[in-house]
């Protein structure tokens, strides 16, 4: 395969979106809108990816790795935004595919298919389109009587009649390098916005005798910009159903889909259930056989099989087979839960070890501890990990017994085996075996209440 760069034009402000953010930084299902662009060409096979920046230009070279960058310090039209990538295309043999930041629908599928065609018809340029029911605001694509492209008017440029055509520029391109920059140098700014069309390279191209195609695809979702919060919110649905009735081909049934929102790179296993209100993001994997949800969310974490999450919140965490989690549980980042543990409702983990078959039922806090297999953390039990300048760690021994409302100040260490009574707070080890009570023997002063005048009676 030949070699194929990608030049994605990033550099707008998106003033319609009203916001202090790039506009390819915005998000939809839990990636930027940049990523997914970024994404499908990769996977089409681009070998290099240029992104041109504008509004933002810091902001966006923070967020993504692995790609050159140029800056459009004046944003003078498409035309001019390609312009900026000349100094990284001269001298380079094969093909450019130019592609928008904010058309985030776009599949690597779709641009294979456009590539592929673009080779065997040997055209020097090949543009992606569409046919909608509602062109306004589109370029359309002008076609001879032998059905090639004459020519792309803009919208703004176009008459009554050019306005009636229903197929549309999407923006994106397939060029050869050469006539790429050959046409860039002829291209002008006579037109009513004063820019530099990309479109009119098209015409600079059929006039050297450039052959110019067209590759119409099926679904126009793929081509869709976003300009507004409006049209990202619908970008979000498209995305969302797209993901999630792929889950469901690979065995995963989701109980009212439209209320789950599944990140583009998790991963579910088969004869998983996804219930009403679920989140999953980043690079979450969840295994086979289990049951998430309902209002779920697990971000960046490793679950396996026959696990069953309900109303809780995992942050970059792992979960072993056959636990279940919840419900209003709280896994913090660093939580390393084995299998066949019970994490029950009010618990909160973060940065700790919980062994197999241990149980921490309910309104309990383990931070910064190793808690062993078999152990059994009662109600109430918190582990005092903080001593208001440092953090300092709990270890909790296998088949160890850890009674109600006991308090584990950090560092200490329950050894295997040990009992701690209910009530107790343990400032020093617990050797193995032993059972350890830290609390005053119960007082009884009779008739206190009488004597202090607090009968209510």
């Amino acid at each position: 395969m030949r070699d194929l760069i990608t030049v994605i034009l990033a550099a707008g402000a998106g003033t319609r979106m009203r916001t202090n953010t790039a506009k390819v930084m915005h998000k939809i299902c839990g990636q930027t809108l940049l990523d997914y662009v970024i994404d499908a060409a990769k996977k089409a096979g681009s070998d290099e990816i240029i992104a041109v920046i504008g509004y933002q230009a810091d902001q966006v070279r923070e967020s993504v790795k692995d790609i050159a960058f140029v800056l459009q310090k004046e944003q003078l039209g498409t035309g001019h935004a390609v312009m900026q990538a000349r100094p990284l295309l001269e001298g380079k043999t094969g093909t450019v595919l130019v592609l928008y930041g904010d058309t985030p629908l776009i599949t690597a599928k779709a641009l294979r298919e456009a590539y592929e065609a673009h080779l065997n018809n040997k055209n020097q340029v090949t543009v992606i389109t569409a046919c909608v029911q509602d062109p306004t605001g589109y370029g359309r694509i002008v076609r001879d009587q032998d059905g090639m492209i004459s020519s792309i008017v803009e919208h703004k440029d176009a008459t009554e009649e050019q306005r009636a055509i229903d197929e549309i520029n999407s923006g994106m391109y397939f060029f050869e390098v050469p006539a790429l920059l050959k046409a860039l140098d002829r291209l002008g700014n006579k037109n009513s916005q004063g820019e530099y069309y990309l479109t009119d390279t098209i015409e600079v191209i059929l006039s050297d005798n450039g052959s110019a195609g067209a590759f119409l695809i099926d679904d126009c979702t793929e081509i869709l910009g976003i300009n507004d919060r409006l049209q990202l919110s619908e970008a979000e649905k498209v995305m969302r159903d797209r993901i999630i009735h792929e889950h469901m081909k690979n065995g995963v049934s989701f109980i009212l889909p439209e209320t789950s929102v599944i990140g583009p790179k998790v991963e579910i296993g088969r004869d998983t259930v996804i219930y009403p209100g679920t989140l999953l993001e980043g690079n979450t994997r969840i295994g086979e056989q289990c049951l998430i949800g309902p209002y779920t969310r697990i971000s960046d974490s490793t679950v396996g099989n026959d696990v069953h999450i309900m109303n809780s919140v995992i942050l970059d965490s792992q979960i072993g087979s056959m636990t279940k989690v919840g419900p209003f549980a709280y896994l913090r980042p660093g939580s390393k839960i084995g299998s066949n543990v019970k994490i029950g409702d009010f618990v909160e983990v973060k940065k700790s070890e919980i062994g197999d078959n241990t149980k921490v039922s309910h309104l309990t806090y383990i931070g910064d501890a190793r808690v062993g297999k078999n152990v059994n953390m009662g109600c109430g039990v918190v582990v005092v990990n903080y001593d208001g300048t440092n953090k300092h760690q709990t270890v909790v021994g296998d088949h160890a017994f850890v009674g109600c409302n006991v308090n584990l100040v950090s560092p200490v260490e329950v050894r295997p085996f040990a009992y701690i009574a209910a009530g107790s707070t343990i400032t020093d080890e617990v050797p193995e075996y032993a059972l350890a009570i830290a609390r005053n023997r119960q007082t009884i002063i009779s008739d206190w209440v009488k004597k202090k005048g607090l009968d209510k009676r």
